[in-house]
């Protein structure tokens, strides 16, 4: 979806995550969810229409990514959606203030591997607060380098790969990337480690 008034772009990743809260729709109702680095916001703008009480986060150093996720919720009809900055690695006022969520949201946050770890300890300390939330993340492979499996180790981690057949994600028109080369996206929950590591 590219609105190009305000020059938004929906990129590829976002698109799958929606398809999975589409396809979890009947389960969103009431539960309290997060959006990290939303950007436009489509994952969060589809939980809010699913029912469930959204806040929408980007970097607070970047009031423009905030401004689209304000601009997508008034064109969505959500405009009573909370939206907040919250810079991954800091720990912020709004980050200690923040209620209880149940599920956070990030698509395609892990881009730069120099910001992975600052993302992960930010969910790390966002599950520690709210040891039954979980993560639902998609992710766009740009690289066979590419892992977070240590930084998972190291924050005690554990993340579940999902299949995007199991949700109907790996049709061509919804996950394929218009970006040069065609690129895989993948999508995996994180949540806490138990003690003995599983």
């Amino acid at each position: 979806v590219l609105d190009s008034q305000y020059g938004m772009y929906v990129w590829p990743c976002a698109v799958v995550l929606a398809q999975y809260l589409w396809a979890h729709r009947r389960s969103l109702p009431g539960k309290r969810v997060l959006e990290i680095g939303a950007g436009v916001s489509l994952p969060g703008v589809v939980a809010a229409k699913c029912g469930a009480e959204v806040i929408l986060s980007d970097c607070e150093e970047l009031p423009q990514c905030l401004q689209n996720c304000r601009r997508s919720c008034l064109m969505n009809n959500l405009p009573h959606v909370p939206v907040m900055g919250l810079t991954w690695g800091q720990v912020s006022p709004q980050l200690l203030s923040l209620a209880p969520v149940d599920i956070i949201l990030g698509s395609d946050v892990f881009f730069d591997p120099k910001d992975f770890e600052d993302i992960l300890t930010t969910i790390y300390f966002l599950l520690e607060k709210n040891p039954n939330a979980q993560f639902w993340t998609t992710y766009q492979v740009r690289s066979a380098d590419w892992s977070i499996e240590a930084l998972l180790c190291k924050w005690k981690l554990k993340n579940t790969r999902v299949p995007l057949h199991s949700f109907r994600a790996d049709k061509e028109h919804l996950a394929s990337s218009a970006l040069p080369g065609r690129h895989t996206i993948e999508m995996m929950i994180i949540s806490l480690a138990q003690p003995d590591g599983t």
